[in-house]
């Protein structure tokens, strides 16, 4: 996901209601600072309670929320009357009733006294004695001394508040599906403060709960239906016989035992729709409300995700031939050291390829056909050695409707015939943007289930068929299948937003709230709480839908970081269990990565734990390694797009940016050396490297600006090495940006393939955007998640690379149209097809290269320093070139096991310099060197001109060429 950071907290409660901001209590109250919230974090804050919406898409600190939400109609609150005052206080919830004897509130009472308010129809309300309108009033005790150490383990961002003591003879299973509040008096008995309550501590302690949820199907016909409602005063469901019925043919009452509520139901409901009509307090409008939502585990939906449709996924109905045998025929997977992953869309794929029938372009469908020219694609890349496919968001997302009728098209055939350089393209697509059938979709409404606009019908169980259908497809094609998961937020909350579904069944329990008992936002929107154990348990069980419904490979999950570490932990380890001989998939191949950056209010563990780079450390868990991405390109996605890197001309072909002196020059790029060889070498936290100064570190030693270690992984698939990804600018993009314009679109060429060479030959996990080998272009768009199939194209006739189809839309990126502008008007930038297809085979070289030897995929920590040396470093070191040695076990290391029944010694040399390079070793002198047999036979008549002498252990590399050698082992 991308993320595009807007400095301001936002709060869930957004009108477009111009009322003036609240006060906190009524001027007889006393105020104190500590209750006046920042400007900044307060400026979005309206009375009036919308459901919030997003747009978004990720990556490690950006928010794509579009400016036009789609958010439901406003709930104002009455803000005229005596109470209103009052009421201004009952919008925050700042006290957290964490265990069922503790209530946690940051205020002393000192001398006054503290009572907690009850009201079942939430009608509390203020009046000169006190307060009115309550069903129960309970005095609280304020304790001495501290929360206990388990509370502050569970909520460290309140370890300071203090705690009080709640009443042993309290209905609290009754009491939490009121409207509640504490309210703090002075000796005096005047009200001087109040609030409401955020309940997940005591919920998760009285009502956590691993029984069946969602629909489950019996043996005997039957479905029974189980719904986690603790708050909820009624729960029924209303059963539809069709998807477009507007009165349920039948409404059954549920029955609640300890916060689960369920039904029983003939066999005749399967193949009907169904919606929960649940009677809560909700308290973003301070109203019990009556929400109509979807079953959180849901399964099937009906075309507008209105119902959700009683399917069972074990029906044979549901199942394409073979599907049963599926883990018998999944590609060959020896450890996850031989992992590739390549990233893609799945409109993406086939949406423009019209070697497709029309109506299953951009479509699960498209993978199942052979014969296209995007299956063709795939092949080759299977064939060359790539493992895995990551497909971009396909659970229910919003902002594109299933329904494809109601999509709005741009007419194509004008845009082909605008200059390259035009904004009449942008401003056209940008009209129809959010009615497209086009966005990445990290955007969730509901997980676990497949997104419709995918499929051929997106009523019944179609999309379940076809879902199955491609990942059997692709991985015969030889790819395993990895599902990018969104569990860091939700697309909508509140109580009437029609994608709104965990908010209206347990509000305020399932998204993160603030202290003042907002909606925390800083992953886009409606941030989920995983330290909560219904969160933890429903993340968990959706990752096995997948997986055993599925069959799915691996995933990917976006904004990891504000994930727990423990729902990670516990994620892997219930895979990982599973077993082909009792649930049909083998869960020891799974693979787990994500992006741990580590941000907001979970920084540096501020709600517990979390899934961020560092705290990921010995769990096998991979995380995204933007160190080396950084290095590679130059600055970050988030800093000067003219800031040069490694590959892009820093020091030694200067684009005409202000990098500094030469001598800073000189320390930026072998400090980015540093970076990139410890990436390298799997950014393996103890590996052992000689830096820039000629001193032995440690790759924990190795900082970058801000003083935080590079280093961070203990084993190999720790880490996700990569230069691009959907996020920012595509690679040739960037290169098109950061190197000076007068180069060739030769050399262009010639850096994409090192940047991608760096990564395929690295330890660890190499990861690529698709594309990269094909050269692609989105235009300069840096954040392509709403610019529509025109400025996302992929072109599998490797007729156009994309480039010059107009300025990128003008929301993300205007600010850099006038360094966009003069490349996209210059003619040459534009490849031709024979550079794409000349990138293609000497990318599939890579893949070849890197599956002919497992030195180049090493399983552990210790392989990697015993084995992995680089050669030109220290301050006499060539600046612009890499030099990476493999050592396998021979007659002259015996130390070392062999694992190569071909090479004994692999030598990898990066030459990002525009000249050629000369280097000389003695560490590898007389040794049998010669040039990769895959590179022998390359089409890139360049590289053939490397050069090896094994007498003086020199080497000689050709201008931005990445060389192998290799020496037999029988040599």
């Amino acid at each position: 996901m991308a993320l595009t950071l807007t400095l301001t907290t936002s709060v869930h409660l957004l009108s477009s209601t111009s009322v003036a901001h609240p006060r906190i209590f009524a001027a007889s109250f006393r105020h104190r600072s500590r209750f006046r919230r920042p400007a900044s974090s307060i400026s979005n804050f309206q009375l009036g309670f919308p459901s919030t919406t997003t747009h978004c898409c990720s990556e490690s600190l950006r928010c794509l929320c579009s400016p036009t939400s789609a958010a439901a109609s406003p709930m104002p609150i009455d803000v005229s009357t005596p109470n209103s005052q009052f009421l201004d206080s009952l919008l925050y919830s700042r006290a957290y009733w964490v265990k069922e004897g503790v209530i946690a509130w940051n205020v002393d009472v000192g001398e006054g006294s503290c009572y907690l308010y009850a009201s079942r129809v939430a009608g509390l309300s203020f009046s000169e004695d006190g307060i009115d309108g309550y069903d129960l009033r309970v005095k609280l005790e304020a304790e001495f001394g501290s929360l206990h150490t388990n509370v502050i383990e569970k909520f460290p961002h309140i370890g300071n508040y203090k705690p009080f003591k709640v009443p042993s003879d309290l209905d609290i299973r009754d009491l939490v599906k009121s409207q509640l509040v504490i309210v703090c008096f002075d000796a005096e008995g005047r009200l001087i403060e109040g609030t409401g309550l955020q309940l997940p501590g005591v919920l998760d302690e009285v009502f956590s709960y691993d029984g069946p949820l969602g629909a489950n199907f019996t043996p005997g016909g039957g479905v029974s239906l189980h719904l986690w409602a603790p708050t909820a005063q009624e729960v029924s469901v209303c059963i539809y016989k069709n998807p477009l019925d507007k009165s349920p043919m039948e409404i059954y009452p549920c029955e609640e035992v300890s916060g689960v509520w369920s039904t029983n139901g003939p066999s005749s409901w399967e193949g009907c729709y169904y919606v929960y009509k649940v009677l809560v307090y909700h308290p973003s409008t301070l109203k019990v409300e009556t929400c109509y939502a979807n079953d959180p585990y849901a399964r099937g939906l009906s075309a507008d995700a209105s119902k959700t449709y009683l399917v069972n996924l074990d029906s044979d109905d549901l199942k394409p031939e073979g599907w049963e045998k599926l883990a018998d025929k999944k590609p060959c997977l020896r450890s996850h050291s031989d992992i590739s992953i390549y990233e893609l869309h799945v409109r993406d794929f086939s949406i423009y390829d019209e070697t497709v029938e029309p109506e299953h372009r951009g479509g699960y469908l498209a993978f199942t056909l052979k014969e296209s020219a995007g299956v063709k694609h795939l092949q080759k890349l299977a064939d060359a050695g790539l493992s895995h496919l990551h497909l971009l968001p396909t659970y229910q997302f919003g902002d594109v409707d299933d329904e494809k009728e109601n999509w709005k098209y741009i007419d194509t055939s004008v845009l082909e015939g605008l200059p390259p350089d035009s904004a009449e393209a942008q401003a056209r697509i940008t009209e129809i943007q959010n009615d497209d059938g086009f966005n990445w979709g990290y955007n969730p409404v509901l997980w676990g289930v497949p997104k419709g606009s995918y499929a051929s019908d997106p009523t019944g169980p179609c999309r379940i068929i076809e879902f199955r259908k491609m990942v059997q497809a692709i991985n015969r094609i030889g790819l395993n299948v990895v599902l990018d998961v969104v569990y860091n937020h939700l697309h909508a909350s509140g109580p009437h937003n029609k994608d709104s579904v965990l908010d209206k069944i347990v509000p305020g329990y399932y998204l993160r709230r603030n202290n003042d008992g907002f909606i925390e936002n800083s992953t886009c929107v409606n941030n989920t709480a995983s330290e909560h154990y219904m969160v933890d348990r429903l993340i968990r069980d959706d990752l096995l839908n997948w997986v055993v419904n599925y069959k799915v490979d691996g995933f990917r999950f976006d904004l990891m970081g504000h994930i727990m570490k423990d729902t990670m932990v516990k994620a892997k380890s219930a895979i990982g269990n599973l077993r082909k001989e009792t649930d049909g998939v083998d869960g020891s191949r799974i693979y787990l990565y994500g992006e741990g950056w580590n941000f907001g209010e979970v920084a540096k563990n501020g709600r517990g734990v979390n899934a961020s780079q560092f705290n990921l450390t010995g769990t096998g868990i991979g995380s995204f390694n933007d160190r080396i991405r950084d290095a590679t390109l130059g600055g970050s996605p988030f800093g000067h797009p003219l800031q040069q890197g490694f590959i892009t001309g820093l020091l030694l072909q200067p684009n005409g940016h202000d990098h500094g002196s030469e001598a800073t020059q000189q320390l930026m790029l072998s400090t980015a050396k540093d970076h990139i060889q410890i990436g390298m070498a799997a950014n393996l936290k103890d590996y052992l490297l000689t830096n820039h100064e000629g001193k032995q570190v440690k790759g924990s030693e190795i900082l970058m600006h801000d003083a935080t270690p590079v280093a961070y992984a203990s084993q190999p698939t720790e880490t996700i090495n990569y230069v691009s990804a959907h996020d920012n600018e595509t690679l040739f993009d960037i290169i098109s940006l950061k190197t000076p314009m007068e180069i060739s679109v030769d050399e262009r060429c010639r850096i994409n393939h090192l940047g991608s060479s760096m990564i395929a030959l690295s330890q660890g996990i190499p990861f690529f955007h698709a594309g990269d080998e094909i050269l692609r272009s989105k235009s300069l768009d840096r954040d392509s998640y709403n610019s529509g199939d025109w400025f996302n194209r992929l072109d599998f006739s490797y007729n156009s690379n994309n480039w010059g189809v107009g300025l990128p839309p003008k929301g993300k990126n205007e600010h850099s149209w006038p360094l966009i502008k003069p490349r996209l008007q210059d003619p040459s930038f534009k490849p031709q097809s024979s550079h794409i297809v000349s990138t293609l085979n000497r990318f599939l070289d890579l893949l070849r290269i890197r599956y002919s030897s497992p030195l180049f995929r090493l399983d552990t920590a210790k392989d990697i320093q015993d084995r992995v040396r680089f050669h030109n470093t220290g301050p006499s070191s060539v600046p612009g070139a890499i030099v990476m040695s493999i050592e396998d076990g021979h007659k002259c290391i015996a130390s070392v096991p062999q694992i190569d029944p071909v090479y004994s010694l692999v030598v990898a040399i990066f030459n990002t310099r525009p000249s050629e390079l000369s280097f000389f070793t003695p560490a590898l002198k007389d040794r049998n060197l010669e040039l990769h047999p895959v590179q022998v036979k390359s089409g890139d008549e360049i590289v053939k001109k490397s050069v090896y002498d094994a007498y003086s252990g020199g080497f000689t590399v050709p201008a931005r060429t990445t060389t192998v050698f290799v020496e037999l082992r029988n040599g």
